[in-house]
């Protein structure tokens, strides 16, 4: 149940294998546990997503969410959302917020509860980054060494020569050990085999220096920016300032990893942002083109590594998850995601103009594995019933 997401973020090297309908996903067992399968390859087969009978005007949530009393007004099914309820209630899920057009669709669990949210953080800091890039405070082509950036016990003179840039995607060639776990760096190269911008591997060290970077450039300490950058114009309903807190260890390197504690409605807001190209209410709160641009693939499926992540449904961005390849079709097409361990998770379909985030806030032995957050997604597409609700 947990095994795509552990593998992805280092805790397993299995892979249960999903059978794929046109958009539904048949789960695998649980009884299987993480053993590799053989996949059974199907093809492509994008539906058509039916059409609404009348389209609601999109809608911006102020301090709070609109809700769509009637899912069929929106073109969906109250049955198959009240089946969607009875798969959430048997999983681990903490919550999930569902929103069409800017209202609420969908909700499960207790929105307001603030909780970790693992490396859905980095694809927040790419959002962060927008504003700064566009106005010249970040060079995304400075190297460590022109930042005269370093670590414990020194970093390699091909290493120094990575950009700000190459951090943000994952494919600084750096392998130093990171401050804390979660990452790909046991599938990593020899330090110094990889010239900076060539390999992709999802690599904390990378994500944190790129926290680090974002600081020492702005002079901004990060959870301030996510205060008075996000939190601020998008209405946050639960921030806490006092929650934010860095961790990691220090004896491994030097840059902290930058966790953050929000609530899943909070998540939506955010989701919601990309959905609409950095737009909020009619203002820019980050540039469009930035928006569009860190969920652009730079490392496509082909180019994954280690090489067995080519077998499942996403190429990189930055700092965001892309979907790539068979999978990115029919309510798929367009669709990135943030993801973090134990079941976090931020989606933004916009070939359904909609977003999703989900939570699981309990002890870390228990997980919202990517095969079962993937069938709520599924669930979710299979519910647009269009003209014939």
């Amino acid at each position: 149940m947990i095994c795509r997401l552990a593998r992805r973020h280092g805790y397993s090297i299995a892979r249960q294998a999903a059978v794929r309908t046109a958009i539904a996903l048949a789960l695998v067992a649980s009884s299987l546990g993480c053993a590799r399968q053989a996949s059974v390859e199907t093809g492509p087969r994008p539906t058509p997503i039916p059409r609404a009978r009348v389209a609601l005007a999109p809608a911006t949530p102020g301090s709070t969410w609109e809700r769509i009393a009637t899912p069929e007004t929106a073109g969906y099914s109250s049955a198959r959302l009240a089946d969607l309820h009875r798969y959430v209630g048997g999983l681990n899920t903490t919550a999930v917020l569902a929103a069409v057009g800017g209202r609420v669709l969908f909700e499960h669990g207790p929105l307001d509860s603030l909780s970790y949210l693992a490396s859905v953080r980095k694809s927040i800091l790419a959002m962060l980054y927008g504003n700064y890039v566009e106005d010249g405070t970040i060079d995304l082509e400075r190297t460590l060494e022109d930042l005269g950036m370093d670590d414990v016990g020194g970093l390699l003179p091909i290493e120094r020569g990575a950009t700000v840039y190459d951090l943000i995607t994952a494919r600084s060639g750096i392998y130093h050990p990171a401050s804390n776990p979660g990452d790909n760096t046991a599938d990593a190269p020899e330090r110094g085999s990889q010239r900076p911008g060539e390999y992709f591997l999802y690599n904390n060290w990378d994500f944190n220096a790129a926290g680090a970077a974002f600081e020492l450039l702005t002079g901004r300490d990060i959870y301030d920016a996510l205060q008075t950058d996000l939190a601020v114009p998008l209405q946050f309903e639960d921030f806490d300032r006092d929650r934010q807190q860095k961790s990691g260890d220090t004896d491994r390197s030097r840059n902290l990893a930058y966790h953050m504690w929000l609530s899943t409605r909070d998540m939506a807001r955010i989701g919601l942002l990309m959905l609409r190209d950095g737009t909020w209410g009619g203002e820019h709160v980050i540039p469009r083109d930035w928006a569009r641009r860190i969920h652009s693939l730079v490392t496509p499926l082909s180019g994954m590594n280690p090489a067995r992540m080519r077998d499942e449904d996403h190429g990189y961005g930055y700092m965001w998850w892309v979907w790539d390849g068979p999978a990115a079709t029919g309510a798929f097409e367009g669709a990135y995601t943030g993801m973090g361990a134990y079941g976090q998770y931020i989606t933004v379909l916009p070939a359904l103009d909609m977003v999703v985030a989900h939570k699981t806030a309990i002890p870390p032995e228990v997980h919202t594995g990517w095969d079962d957050y993937e069938g709520i997604l599924t669930r979710l597409a299979e519910a647009r019933c269009g003209d014939s609700c």
